[in-house]
């Protein structure tokens, strides 16, 4: 089986996850059920979750020196992940994450960056060579947006494949980074704000996935939760159904759809293949609590060709 390089660049945040009756709105003030910290941040999961599932992945970014740095650190290096790239900033804390997780599972996010600020277009110029030994590289939006372009250009430069993760939603992406990006893959909130369309139904999945293919992407695979994904190319427009689970938090199910997807590219799968196994590997993850914690091994996924 092949095995090639897989390269993250992205966040580590701890996460402090705290289960309610329901997300609050404006003006309320909940009691919560039970908080805990766990490691997570965008990056730090889905190199997680590749590694987990098989894939040989190194990770760049930053952490705080502090309790939650070595803590975020240790975290990956228990999975496999080589971390030696990723710098530990004393100027400032590690990133963190408050995780309002109701009855239904689903969640609300609020992001602290902190040192995942510190990782600038410099540092990305500065680890050249970890771009020229990897095969995929992996962007999400959690650091600065400069560093991404620079990541992306590099990852171009090289003939690499980019999977880019477009979280959390912003309402542009320049077509600058668009136009290098073999695989970009939003939830539906993430797609309805990049291309400011509707997206609820598979149908506005499909619709909304033009704008971006206008743009340059490749490739487009929205997951849409409990419906699925969706992948739309200029040449097909493919529906690949969900596994029926009952979720109980859906913390890191957009991240270990994410790294499933890179593995099964790494070793040459055929991207309908990827997906399948995404999806998978998703529907695995929401039926656990937590975000790293709730992502599978590579030996605890059944083969199927159910979807395809």
């Amino acid at each position: 089986m092949k095995k090639s390089n897989i390269l993250v660049i992205g966040s580590l945040n701890m996460d402090w996850i705290i289960e309610v009756d329901h997300t609050p709105i404006a003006g309320e003030t909940l009691l919560g059920h039970f908080a805990k910290e766990v490691p997570g941040g965008k990056g730090a999961n889905q190199a997680y979750a590749a590694s987990s599932l098989g894939g040989h992945v190194t990770m760049l970014g930053a952490v705080g020196k502090d309790p939650s740095g070595e803590k975020l650190l240790q975290s990956l290096q228990k999975a496999g992940v080589n971390t030696s790239p990723i710098q530990a900033n004393s100027e400032t804390g590690s990133g963190m994450a408050i995780i309002y997780l109701n009855k239904m599972g689903n969640n609300s996010i609020v992001v602290l960056p902190n040192a995942n600020n510190t990782v600038t277009k410099e540092v990305i110029m500065a680890h050249d060579e970890l771009f020229k030994v990897a095969d995929i590289i992996m962007l999400q939006l959690e650091i600065p947006l400069e560093a991404v372009y620079e990541a992306a250009t590099l990852a171009h430069k090289y003939h690499k494949t980019i999977i880019l993760n477009p979280a959390p939603a912003i309402s542009h992406l320049p077509n600058e980074i668009l136009s290098k990006i073999d695989y970009i893959t939003p939830n539906e909130t993430e797609l309805s704000t990049l291309t400011n369309q509707p997206v609820t139904t598979v149908d506005d999945a499909i619709i909304a996935a033009q704008t971006l293919l206008r743009s340059g992407v490749k490739h487009v695979i929205t997951t849409l939760g409990e419906k699925g994904a969706v992948l739309v190319t200029l040449e097909e427009a493919r529906h690949f159904p969900a596994l029926s689970v009952k979720a109980i938090d859906t913390t890191a199910a957009g991240d270990s759809f994410n790294g499933a997807l890179a593995v099964y590219l790494a070793e040459g799968k055929s991207i309908e293949e990827a997906i399948v196994f995404g999806n998978q590997v998703a529907a695995i993850t929401v039926t656990r609590e937590g975000a790293q914690s709730s992502i599978p091994f590579r030996e605890e996924i059944l083969p199927t060709t159910e979807n395809l």
